[in-house]
């Protein structure tokens, strides 16, 4: 797998911002009323949680520069949640501003730290800095799918869908194992060494997305077991700590 260095990611920082604030830019009044791909939520619903998870982790730097903890969002999870309900009906303009700002915010956070930096403990997942940025990546990724504007998972880089390959490997049940086989790729098995193995088969982005809970776009994927086809199997939450991905 390609390795994350933190200069890797914050270009795939930048980069994510970019395109998230690219779909908010063409987006109509009408537009950000619309449902978006997750459910019960409109695309102002996942504009609004874009814009409170990247001032949470502005926050998680900010003060982990000060050699302090802080939970992730203010009031926890209940407050983050109040927070996406009052904002998803903002006009278009105050998305944007708002956007604007929680990802200028945050972007500022990450280019201003050292190497030491990157290593410093922050309170999400009780992980260090660099864990903050990959969930920032993942959330700015993903979220630009669930807008609904036809950006799909196949737009999924590489190196993304390699970093969820690792991530999600908590979703694999106990005693089972994926063999993840992407086509043209090496294969990748996560989830318990000498468990029940099942082969997941398909186009990167699809198996990518196949974890990630959300619809593989390119139709490729086919589960095998014991050289039988199978169903695709069931898999377990994200992993254990703050909801963030829905």
């Amino acid at each position: 797998m390609t390795a994350i260095t933190p200069e890797n990611l914050l270009e795939e920082l930048r980069r994510a911002a970019g395109v998230v604030t690219g779909i908010t830019a063409k987006l109509s009044e009408e537009d950000v009323r619309a449902p978006s791909e997750l459910p019960g939520w409109t695309r102002g619903h996942v504009l609004a949680h874009v814009c409170g998870i990247a001032n949470a982790m502005a926050r998680q730097l900010e003060f982990a520069a000060q050699g302090e903890s802080i939970e992730l969002y203010d009031g926890g999870y209940e407050g983050r949640t109040r927070a996406i309900e009052m904002a998803a009906g903002h006009t278009l303009a105050e998305h944007r501003a708002d956007l604007d700002a929680a990802l200028a915010r945050a972007l500022h956070a990450f280019e201003t730290l050292d190497d030491a930096a990157w290593r410093a403990p922050i309170s999400y997942r009780g992980g260090v800095v660099k864990d903050g940025g990959l969930a920032l990546w993942r959330e700015l990724v993903i979220h630009a799918t669930d807008l609904g504007t036809g950006r799909g998972p196949e737009t999924w880089s590489r190196p993304f869908c390699e970093h969820l390959f690792d991530f999600l490997a908590a979703r694999v049940p106990e005693g089972q194992r994926f063999v993840l086989q992407p086509l043209g790729l090496p294969g990748v098995a996560i989830g318990t060494p000498g468990g029940r193995s099942t082969a997941i088969n398909g186009m990167l982005t699809d198996i990518a997305a196949w974890l990630a809970g959300r619809t593989p776009t390119l139709g490729s994927l086919r589960a095998t077991a014991a050289a039988d086809g199978v169903d695709l199997p069931e898999l377990l939450p994200w992993p254990a700590g703050v909801p963030v991905t829905r």
